[in-house]
């Protein structure tokens, strides 16, 4: 029984050890806006939704575009650097990361929507299929 408990602490310590270091990151790096602020000025950004294809086409911010997480380090350069860059997904996680790497391949004017899409209150697009 000890073991079982070890290895949820273990797990739960993991767990917790991840959500710490990415809202280090996040504080570190800068850029998070909240959902006034991205809203305030996404009709001057590029706005990039890095949630996979089928998430995005249930429901997205309207004007985004969707260049999903897994795809991001091969198609990056589709994304103008001269202009600013908004990203959003489901989690401050994934943004962070999309938001580093472009960051590290030049983009200087790169920013993510502070608690993802999930607490957006702004315009949607959404569709059945």
């Amino acid at each position: 029984m000890w073991v079982l408990n070890s290895v949820l602490i273990v797990i739960l310590l993991a767990l917790f050890g991840n959500w710490l270091y990415l809202k280090i990151q996040a504080k570190r790096m800068g850029g998070a806006l909240t959902n006034e602020e991205f809203e305030a000025n996404m009709r001057k950004a590029q706005i990039i939704d890095v949630r996979e294809k089928a998430d995005f086409k249930k429901s997205h911010i309207l004007g985004a575009r969707n260049v999903p997480f897994s795809m991001i380090r091969s198609t990056y350069s589709e994304i103008r650097a001269d202009l600013p860059v908004y990203i959003y997904g489901d989690s401050v996680g994934l943004s962070v990361r999309a938001v580093k790497l472009l960051r590290k391949n030049g983009y200087t004017n790169v920013s993510f929507l502070q608690n993802g899409f999930s607490k957006w209150e702004g315009k949607t697009k959404s569709s059945k299929y």
